[in-house]
């Protein structure tokens, strides 16, 4: 069970800065998801949650139930309770997924571990003989994102982001790990929150949001309801004051 509580977070990439003063609060149990245009500085402020190199939060907070994640490393970040789903998970040859996954908890044993990753498969469809290889290596991206909800669930952390989890996912896919999450953050016991990023309505119509935060140039300009998309689908980012593609090139060096 987590809170997590951003405050007037400013964060730069190399040199720029891409988030101007963000403030957001998502408590247990809650899914959040924040949507905009490219360039609008999502994939940053996961980034900037998450503690990745290169990007810098230059003031502000973040703190996940009371304790201040700001300067401390990534790997802190993660035993303090966040996991990244990247928006395109990387191949790490010859690091075996149950390898990776007891080297992040070494508290529990390498039986426990791919017991864990068993379970965790079976009820996300992840075939089995995928656990073997090396960790997300001749995985296609849907297998490569259901892998991430598989290591989501080894791992036990309280807080998931979701960097564009539904990219490369086909219906089948996408419903499996909509439901998956839904039940989740509804497990008294777990009570697991999420943070989505996504450009799409899809993601929402299984995964449903208790809040709509929409990022336009570095800023938050809305949040709302689940039926926010409604009026997003309809209207897209108009309604915004939306910078022009060749200015937010020039303001996000990556695009994001």
């Amino acid at each position: 069970m987590s809170r997590l509580v951003i405050t007037d977070l400013h964060a730069t990439v190399a040199g720029k800065e891409i988030l101007h003063g963000i403030s957001l609060e998502v408590g247990p149990g809650e899914i959040h998801a924040v949507m905009g245009p490219n360039g609008s500085g999502k994939s940053t402020l996961a980034h900037a949650i998450m503690g990745r190199p290169g990007t810098t939060v230059t003031s502000g907070s973040i703190a996940l139930d009371g304790e201040e994640l700001v300067g401390r490393p990534t790997h802190e970040r993660a035993r303090a309770g966040l996991f990244l789903a990247l928006q395109q998970p990387l191949e790490v040859p010859g690091v075996g997924l149950a390898e990776a996954l007891s080297a992040a908890n070494p508290g529990a044993g390498t039986a426990a571990v791919t017991h864990a990753l068993e379970v965790a498969a079976q009820a996300i469809g992840l075939r089995p003989d995928l656990l073997d290889r090396a960790l997300n290596v001749g995985l296609s991206g849907g297998e490569r994102k259901r892998s991430e909800i598989v290591q989501l669930d080894v791992l036990r952390r309280p807080f998931a982001l979701l960097d564009e989890i539904d990219s490369g996912l086909d219906v089948d896919a996408l419903a499996a790990i909509g439901k998956h999450l839904s039940a989740a953050s509804k497990d008294a016991d777990r009570q697991l929150s999420v943070l989505a990023i996504t450009h799409f309505r899809r993601l929402l119509d299984v995964l449903t949001p208790d809040r709509i935060h929409v990022l336009v140039s570095g800023e938050l300009v809305d949040s709302g309801g689940p039926e926010l998309v409604t009026t997003l689908e309809a209207e897209g980012y108009a309604r915004y004051k939306v910078t022009t593609p060749s200015t937010a090139s020039a303001a996000d060096p990556f695009g994001f």
